[in-house]
């Protein structure tokens, strides 16, 4: 039976995903916090927080999901010229703050979440935690690009991405799927499936084998140094 459920700010057990609503689709409680623990075993059980500035906390398993196979990213012809090109160079959890923050300020005014002071700080205490994690575009000393999101074992949850020119958040998502094919990470979660993921191989999976997949891979630890913070080379 699909139920709302209601969180107070004990650190208690999620409910299963599969009491999550249908409509609208994953959305399984409210309240609570946002404390690094809480957040942890949200995504140790596939849930993630998502919501506006002035609701309540609403923490979503949406089914179906959006799932990509490190390495699977279609990278376009006109994409690898582009960074070529352009000799832009990456780097993981470098700036990490800086990123969050130009996510947060490129979806101001747009429909969905938009990622609140408060989102900013729980994710930054769990990048303290070595949780949380970034990959970032730069064009010389500047910032263009980015993407953030919570490593779980061999499972990449990915949360947001910016771009300040063209083509810079594509760039950081195929730094990403080769960085985490070279640490041998299983799954990506993109968790709600769009056009825009389906044209870049995304694929839609059952909750029920998301959950599956998840459970396989989550407690398995990766090399120690994938994410300390360094300077990383595109292969194209």
């Amino acid at each position: 039976m699909n139920s709302l459920s209601y969180l107070n700010h004990e650190l208690a057990k999620f409910p299963s995903p599969e009491f999550a609503l249908t409509d609208p689709n994953g959305l399984l409680a409210i309240g609570g916090d946002l404390h690094p623990k809480r957040l942890l075993n949200a995504y140790y059980e596939g849930i993630f927080p998502w919501f506006n500035e002035n609701d309540p906390i609403l923490w979503w398993s949406p089914d179906p999901r959006a799932v990509f196979v490190p390495g699977s990213l279609k990278v376009s012809r006109s994409l690898k010229r582009d960074i070529k090109r352009r000799q832009w160079h990456f780097s993981v959890n470098r700036a990490f703050n800086s990123v969050i923050e130009h996510c947060a300020l490129t979806r101001q005014g747009k429909e969905g979440t938009w990622i609140t002071l408060e989102i900013q700080q729980a994710y930054k205490a769990l990048h303290k935690y070595n949780k949380a994690h970034s990959i970032e575009v730069w064009d010389g000393d500047k910032l263009i690009g980015g993407l953030y999101g919570v490593a779980i074992g061999q499972v990449f949850c990915g949360e947001s991405m910016f771009h300040l020119q063209s083509n810079a958040s594509k760039a950081a998502m195929a730094m990403l799927h080769q960085h985490l094919l070279s640490h041998r990470y299983r799954l990506i979660d993109a968790q709600v499936m769009n056009p825009h993921l389906a044209s870049l191989g995304a694929k839609a999976l059952k909750r029920a084998d998301f959950i599956n997949l998840l459970k396989r891979f989550r407690d398995i630890e990766v090399a120690s140094d994938a994410w300390h913070p360094q300077e990383v080379q595109i292969e194209l």
